[in-house]
């Protein structure tokens, strides 16, 4: 079931979930997923990561810089556009605090270096962006956020347009 709000359609899931990020449960699993490619990216968004590449630089791992400095931060896959994975397992742009992966992007953005915060697919996640001759949110389910349904069952936030 969906739900269209404007040109937009929302897959019911998004509407009816309660999630609750629980950072120190997952330690930042959706920065660590595994894959071949990183979060998705709007075309608009490769410029602004450019132009962002030099204030996270010293922040994150010498293994993402070496990615970045050697293959670019991100790929081009028939048209749809990817942060660069490192080896296989964590977004270039991750840099860990303790033993939790946080995005370096949006440490400068809260430093106030930057107006950028991170990718719109990161502010989304789970949810997804899809387009089928027009825009689709969707919620999909991923087993590393699955602390972040009990959280969100617990406080019970529900977000809802209606």
């Amino acid at each position: 079931m969906f739900y269209q709000i404007d040109n937009v359609l929302v897959n019911k899931d998004v509407v009816h979930s309660n999630f609750a990020c629980d950072l120190a449960v997952c330690k930042g699993g959706c920065c660590t997923f595994e894959g071949d490619y990183g979060a998705p990216l709007h075309p608009s968004e490769v410029e602004i990561l450019r132009a962002n590449v030099p204030l996270i630089i010293d922040i994150i791992p010498e293994e993402h810089r070496k990615v970045i400095e050697t293959e670019g931060f991100f790929d081009d896959i028939d048209g749809e556009l990817f942060t660069k994975s490192y080896n296989r397992c964590a977004c270039v742009f991750v840099h860990y605090e303790g033993d939790i992966a946080k995005c370096s992007l949006e440490k400068v953005f809260y430093e106030g270096k930057t107006d950028f915060k991170k990718p719109l697919s990161c502010h989304l996640f789970p949810i997804r962006v899809s387009s089928f001759g027009g825009e689709i949110l969707r919620y999909e389910r991923f087993g590393d956020c699955a602390p972040a349904i009990t959280k969100g069952n617990n406080e019970k936030r529900e977000w809802s347009p209606f």
